[in-house]
Protein backbone atom coordinates (compact mmCIF):
# COMPACT_ATOMS: atom_id res chain seq x y z
CA UNK A 1 0.00 0.00 0.00
CA UNK A 2 1.36 3.32 -0.85
CA UNK A 3 0.74 6.42 0.76
CA UNK A 4 1.10 9.90 -0.75
CA UNK A 5 4.30 11.30 0.03
CA UNK A 6 2.43 14.79 1.61
CA UNK A 7 -0.46 13.08 3.29
CA UNK A 8 2.49 10.54 5.27
CA UNK A 9 4.28 13.72 6.20
CA UNK A 10 1.34 15.29 7.53
CA UNK A 11 0.24 12.58 9.83
CA UNK A 12 3.78 11.32 10.74
CA UNK A 13 4.14 14.82 12.81
CA UNK A 14 4.78 15.09 16.70
CA UNK A 15 1.12 16.10 16.77
CA UNK A 16 -2.65 14.98 15.38
CA UNK A 17 -3.17 16.48 12.30
CA UNK A 18 -5.85 19.37 11.57
CA UNK A 19 -7.88 18.81 8.30
CA UNK A 20 -10.33 21.14 7.33
CA UNK A 21 -12.91 21.25 4.37
CA UNK A 22 -13.91 24.47 2.27
CA UNK A 23 -16.50 24.21 -0.42
CA UNK A 24 -14.76 24.63 -3.94
CA UNK A 25 -16.41 27.65 -6.01
CA UNK A 26 -18.18 29.15 -2.27
CA UNK A 27 -16.90 32.85 -1.92
CA UNK A 28 -12.95 33.39 -2.64
CA UNK A 29 -11.68 29.72 -2.08
CA UNK A 30 -8.58 30.40 -3.19
CA UNK A 31 -8.19 33.35 -0.52
CA UNK A 32 -10.41 31.73 1.90
CA UNK A 33 -7.54 27.67 1.58
CA UNK A 34 -4.79 30.02 2.18
CA UNK A 35 -6.88 31.57 5.17
CA UNK A 36 -6.44 27.88 6.29
CA UNK A 37 -3.05 26.93 5.93
CA UNK A 38 -2.22 30.39 7.38
CA UNK A 39 -4.39 29.48 10.66
CA UNK A 40 -2.09 26.27 10.86
CA UNK A 41 -4.02 23.43 8.59
CA UNK A 42 -2.17 20.57 8.42
CA UNK A 43 -4.29 19.59 5.62
CA UNK A 44 -7.04 20.59 3.40
CA UNK A 45 -10.31 18.84 1.86
CA UNK A 46 -12.19 20.74 -0.85
CA UNK A 47 -15.59 19.70 -1.38
CA UNK A 48 -16.70 19.14 -5.04
CA UNK A 49 -19.99 21.15 -5.62
CA UNK A 50 -23.22 18.56 -6.10
CA UNK A 51 -26.68 18.83 -6.73
CA UNK A 52 -27.46 16.07 -4.37
CA UNK A 53 -24.93 16.29 -1.25
CA UNK A 54 -26.90 13.25 0.72
CA UNK A 55 -24.18 12.94 3.85
CA UNK A 56 -23.93 16.75 4.14
CA UNK A 57 -26.07 19.47 6.51
CA UNK A 58 -27.79 22.22 6.04
CA UNK A 59 -24.77 24.50 6.12
CA UNK A 60 -22.48 22.13 3.25
CA UNK A 61 -25.74 21.94 1.54
CA UNK A 62 -26.71 26.16 1.37
CA UNK A 63 -22.55 26.50 0.09
CA UNK A 64 -23.02 23.81 -2.63
CA UNK A 65 -26.18 25.47 -3.79
CA UNK A 66 -24.26 29.27 -4.12
CA UNK A 67 -21.56 27.28 -5.82
CA UNK A 68 -23.08 25.77 -8.45
CA UNK A 69 -25.47 29.15 -8.72
CA UNK A 70 -22.21 31.08 -9.30
CA UNK A 71 -21.52 28.50 -12.02
CA UNK A 72 -18.40 26.40 -10.13
CA UNK A 73 -17.92 23.16 -12.29
CA UNK A 74 -15.18 20.58 -12.00
CA UNK A 75 -12.91 22.09 -14.36
CA UNK A 76 -13.37 25.01 -11.65
CA UNK A 77 -12.71 22.84 -9.34
CA UNK A 78 -9.59 21.41 -10.79
CA UNK A 79 -8.27 25.06 -11.52
CA UNK A 80 -8.57 25.96 -8.03
CA UNK A 81 -6.43 22.88 -6.60
CA UNK A 82 -3.98 23.28 -9.68
CA UNK A 83 -3.35 26.86 -8.27
CA UNK A 84 -3.35 25.87 -4.23
CA UNK A 85 -0.72 23.22 -5.38
CA UNK A 86 1.52 26.12 -6.89
CA UNK A 87 0.87 28.22 -3.76
CA UNK A 88 1.24 25.26 -1.23
CA UNK A 89 3.85 23.18 -2.62
CA UNK A 90 3.78 20.91 0.54
CA UNK A 91 0.48 21.31 2.20
CA UNK A 92 -1.79 18.14 1.67
CA UNK A 93 -4.96 18.37 -0.81
CA UNK A 94 -7.69 15.69 -0.55
CA UNK A 95 -11.03 16.35 -3.32
CA UNK A 96 -14.30 15.35 -1.08
CA UNK A 97 -17.97 14.51 -3.18
CA UNK A 98 -20.24 12.47 -4.74
CA UNK A 99 -19.59 10.03 -7.93
CA UNK A 100 -21.38 11.74 -10.80
CA UNK A 101 -18.54 14.43 -10.96
CA UNK A 102 -16.05 12.48 -10.66
CA UNK A 103 -16.89 9.42 -13.27
CA UNK A 104 -18.86 10.89 -15.25
CA UNK A 105 -15.70 11.29 -18.12
CA UNK A 106 -14.26 8.23 -16.88
CA UNK A 107 -12.40 7.27 -13.90
CA UNK A 108 -9.29 7.73 -15.77
CA UNK A 109 -9.63 11.02 -16.75
CA UNK A 110 -10.51 11.91 -12.78
CA UNK A 111 -7.24 10.25 -11.63
CA UNK A 112 -5.68 11.54 -14.44
CA UNK A 113 -6.54 15.09 -14.02
CA UNK A 114 -6.69 15.20 -10.25
CA UNK A 115 -2.86 14.20 -10.32
CA UNK A 116 -2.45 16.94 -12.87
CA UNK A 117 -3.76 19.59 -10.23
CA UNK A 118 -1.67 18.05 -7.33
CA UNK A 119 -4.56 16.30 -5.55
CA UNK A 120 -3.44 13.78 -2.60
CA UNK A 121 -6.82 12.22 -1.83
CA UNK A 122 -10.05 11.63 -2.49
CA UNK A 123 -13.18 11.15 -0.82
CA UNK A 124 -16.16 9.56 -2.66
CA UNK A 125 -18.82 9.70 0.22
CA UNK A 126 -21.15 7.81 -2.16
CA UNK A 127 -19.12 4.87 -3.76
CA UNK A 128 -19.32 2.00 -0.68
CA UNK A 129 -15.88 -0.20 -0.77
CA UNK A 130 -17.50 -3.11 -2.49
CA UNK A 131 -17.65 -0.73 -5.82
CA UNK A 132 -13.94 0.18 -5.49
CA UNK A 133 -13.22 -0.84 -9.15
CA UNK A 134 -15.34 2.39 -10.05
CA UNK A 135 -12.51 4.38 -9.16
CA UNK A 136 -10.12 3.13 -6.94
CA UNK A 137 -7.66 1.22 -9.50
CA UNK A 138 -7.12 4.11 -11.57
CA UNK A 139 -6.79 6.56 -8.07
CA UNK A 140 -4.10 4.74 -7.16
CA UNK A 141 -2.42 4.11 -10.41
CA UNK A 142 -1.86 7.77 -10.34
CA UNK A 143 -0.75 7.98 -6.96
CA UNK A 144 -3.40 9.64 -5.50
CA UNK A 145 -4.97 7.43 -2.19
CA UNK A 146 -8.68 7.02 -2.20
CA UNK A 147 -9.81 7.66 1.53
CA UNK A 148 -12.42 5.57 2.85
CA UNK A 149 -15.25 6.54 5.45
CA UNK A 150 -16.10 4.43 8.49
CA UNK A 151 -18.83 5.20 11.22
CA UNK A 152 -20.60 4.05 13.92
CA UNK A 153 -22.29 1.31 12.20
CA UNK A 154 -19.45 -0.11 10.80
CA UNK A 155 -19.19 -3.06 12.74
CA UNK A 156 -16.61 -5.63 12.84
CA UNK A 157 -17.53 -7.82 9.68
CA UNK A 158 -17.45 -5.26 7.53
CA UNK A 159 -14.88 -3.24 8.62
CA UNK A 160 -12.06 -5.17 7.32
CA UNK A 161 -13.78 -4.31 3.90
CA UNK A 162 -14.02 -0.41 4.13
CA UNK A 163 -10.23 -0.52 5.83
CA UNK A 164 -8.88 -3.06 2.77
CA UNK A 165 -7.65 -0.47 0.17
CA UNK A 166 -8.21 2.43 2.10
CA UNK A 167 -4.98 4.99 2.11
CA UNK A 168 -3.61 8.36 3.49
CA UNK A 169 -5.97 8.04 6.15
CA UNK A 170 -9.47 6.56 7.39
CA UNK A 171 -12.30 9.40 7.55
CA UNK A 172 -14.07 8.10 10.72
CA UNK A 173 -17.80 9.82 10.42
CA UNK A 174 -18.23 10.20 14.47
CA UNK A 175 -22.34 10.39 13.99
CA UNK A 176 -24.65 8.52 12.07
CA UNK A 177 -25.95 11.38 10.41
CA UNK A 178 -25.32 14.14 8.26
CA UNK A 179 -22.46 16.56 8.80
CA UNK A 180 -22.59 19.75 11.45
CA UNK A 181 -25.87 18.60 13.42
CA UNK A 182 -24.44 16.78 16.19
CA UNK A 183 -21.47 16.11 18.42
CA UNK A 184 -20.37 12.21 19.68
CA UNK A 185 -19.32 11.53 22.71
CA UNK A 186 -16.16 11.34 23.36
CA UNK A 187 -15.83 7.88 25.08
CA UNK A 188 -18.16 6.50 21.55
CA UNK A 189 -15.54 8.43 19.48
CA UNK A 190 -12.43 6.73 21.66
CA UNK A 191 -13.91 3.24 21.75
CA UNK A 192 -14.37 3.53 17.78
CA UNK A 193 -11.14 4.33 16.87
CA UNK A 194 -9.59 2.11 19.29
CA UNK A 195 -11.28 -0.91 17.52
CA UNK A 196 -10.26 0.61 13.93
CA UNK A 197 -7.15 0.70 14.79
CA UNK A 198 -6.30 -2.71 15.63
CA UNK A 199 -7.36 -3.62 12.47
CA UNK A 200 -4.88 -0.88 10.28
CA UNK A 201 -1.86 0.73 10.54
CA UNK A 202 -2.84 4.01 8.78
CA UNK A 203 -3.87 6.94 10.65
CA UNK A 204 -7.66 7.85 11.52
CA UNK A 205 -9.09 11.15 11.47
CA UNK A 206 -12.39 11.75 13.33
CA UNK A 207 -15.30 14.43 11.71
CA UNK A 208 -18.93 15.44 11.85
CA UNK A 209 -19.77 17.81 14.49
CA UNK A 210 -16.46 19.04 15.34
CA UNK A 211 -17.12 23.05 15.38
CA UNK A 212 -15.12 24.38 18.20
CA UNK A 213 -11.74 24.18 19.79
CA UNK A 214 -12.64 22.55 23.03
CA UNK A 215 -13.90 20.03 20.84
CA UNK A 216 -11.40 19.23 18.45
CA UNK A 217 -8.63 19.19 21.34
CA UNK A 218 -10.37 16.80 23.08
CA UNK A 219 -11.24 14.58 20.14
CA UNK A 220 -7.26 14.61 19.77
CA UNK A 221 -6.25 12.76 21.93
CA UNK A 222 -7.73 10.03 20.77
CA UNK A 223 -7.63 9.92 17.32
CA UNK A 224 -4.70 10.58 14.65
CA UNK A 225 -6.44 13.61 12.87
CA UNK A 226 -9.19 15.99 13.51
CA UNK A 227 -11.94 17.20 10.33
CA UNK A 228 -13.50 20.23 10.51
CA UNK A 229 -15.96 21.55 8.31
CA UNK A 230 -19.42 22.95 8.63
CA UNK A 231 -18.28 25.90 11.23
CA UNK A 232 -15.65 27.26 8.35
CA UNK A 233 -18.46 27.09 6.19
CA UNK A 234 -20.49 28.62 7.91
CA UNK A 235 -18.30 31.92 8.26
CA UNK A 236 -17.66 32.24 4.38
CA UNK A 237 -21.64 32.44 4.23
CA UNK A 238 -21.31 34.63 7.39
CA UNK A 239 -18.59 36.97 6.56
CA UNK A 240 -18.47 36.84 2.44
CA UNK A 241 -14.97 38.88 1.17
CA UNK A 242 -14.06 38.86 5.21
CA UNK A 243 -14.00 35.48 5.44
CA UNK A 244 -10.48 34.46 5.26
CA UNK A 245 -9.51 36.80 8.58
CA UNK A 246 -12.40 34.84 10.47
CA UNK A 247 -11.32 31.46 8.87
CA UNK A 248 -7.67 32.32 10.11
CA UNK A 249 -8.45 33.02 13.57
CA UNK A 250 -10.83 29.88 14.22
CA UNK A 251 -8.52 28.05 12.22
CA UNK A 252 -5.52 28.64 14.51
CA UNK A 253 -7.98 28.43 17.76
CA UNK A 254 -8.35 24.93 16.20
CA UNK A 255 -4.91 23.90 15.35
CA UNK A 256 -3.52 24.90 18.90
CA UNK A 257 -6.12 22.75 20.83
CA UNK A 258 -5.35 19.68 18.34
CA UNK A 259 -1.48 20.24 17.99
CA UNK A 260 -1.29 20.57 21.68
CA UNK A 261 -3.27 17.10 22.33
CA UNK A 262 -0.22 15.11 21.49
CA UNK A 263 1.72 17.06 24.25
CA UNK A 264 -0.86 17.03 26.60
CA UNK A 265 -1.23 12.83 26.63
CA UNK A 266 2.98 12.46 25.86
Amino acid sequence: MTTPNRLSAAFAKTHPALVCFLTAGDGDTSANLDALVEGGADVIELGMPFTDPMADGPAIQKANIRSLGAGTTTADVLRIATEFRGRHPDVPLVLMGYANPMIRRGPEWFASAASDAGVDGVICVDIPPEEDDALGPELREAGIAPIRLATPTTDDKRLPAVVEGSEGFLYYVAVAGITGMQQAAIESIEANVTRIKRSTDIPVAVGFGVRTPEQAGEIARVADGVVVGSALVELVAEHGADAPARLRELTAGLAKAVHSAARASA
